[in-house]
């Protein structure tokens, strides 16, 4: 099935498309203490939520990249409904493949949960970099091992150990790429619990509603591959954490 369909269900209950409770995150974007018309970006932004709340909060001009046609559909119903005269772009395009007009700088990027884009922690954090302002910051969320991953995880998930670092290697290589860590936010077992469940919880009501959605038995397949995933070895492997750096003036 179409892997945006498929984020769009599962992250259909969400309000942040990560494993981060909303709590944290407002206590996170009220010690920003960002000034008005600053302007921000953010490659990946999902639903939107963390660029209209800075909107909401501090009166920001901003850019949110999505590949996801689900994802920017939902990011302009919010705008429309919170922040409807903000200055506000939304694009939908590959956030790689993303560059700023005229070479702008931003005094915030953000790249919350989707390295990939990037092709992992070190590319987000060079790529985000050269769109910052000196003394500007990057808002960068990832997994980190929590403990060496288990061999049958690997091999069931797909995921390569060194596809993530452990948590200080990652706050390590932004500060040895001109990065300061000013701050962190890790995620509890709640955090992650309500972010997988929920997402149970979703495909189970998409297909209840929907019986006769052709991408249901794979639909299914994936939701339960994953929950096995995670109750036998995720929980107690992957951690998560959303980064704050500021990028060194020099």
């Amino acid at each position: 099935m179409d892997i945006w369909k498929y984020f769009d269900i599962t992250h259909k209950k969400h309000i942040v498309c990560n494993p981060m409770n909303k709590d944290k995150l407002e206590r996170l974007f009220s010690l920003l203490d960002i000034k008005p018309n600053s302007k921000v970006l953010d490659i990946a932004c999902g639903k939107g939520e963390p660029l209209v709340r800075l909107a909401e909060l501090y009166n920001i001009s901003g850019i949110g990249v999505d590949i996801s046609p689900y994802h920017i559909k939902d990011c302009k119903k919010k705008k429309s409904e919170r922040i409807p005269d903000s200055d506000i772009k939304l694009i939908k395009m590959d956030g790689a493949k993303y560059t700023p007009e005229n070479n702008e700088l931003f005094d915030l990027t953000m790249c919350i949960g989707a390295c990939f884009v990037y092709g992992g922690f070190t590319g987000t954090i060079n790529a985000l970099k050269k769109m910052t302002k000196p003394g500007g910051m990057v808002i960068i969320g990832e997994p980190y091992w929590l403990k060496d991953p288990p061999e049958e995880y690997l091999k069931i998930s797909g995921i390569n150990k060194e596809d993530f670092n452990n948590h200080f290697k990652n706050i390590d290589i932004a500060e040895k790429e001109g990065l300061n860590c000013i701050y962190t936010l890790v995620s509890s077992h709640d955090d992650w619990d309500h972010y997988e469940t929920l997402q149970w919880w979703s495909v189970y009501d998409y297909v209840a509603l929907n019986p006769n959605d052709p991408d249901n038995s794979e639909l299914l397949e994936k939701i339960e591959k994953a929950k096995t995933e995670y109750l036998l070895y995720g929980r107690d492997t992957l951690g998560w954490a959303i980064y704050i750096f500021k990028r060194q003036l020099q």
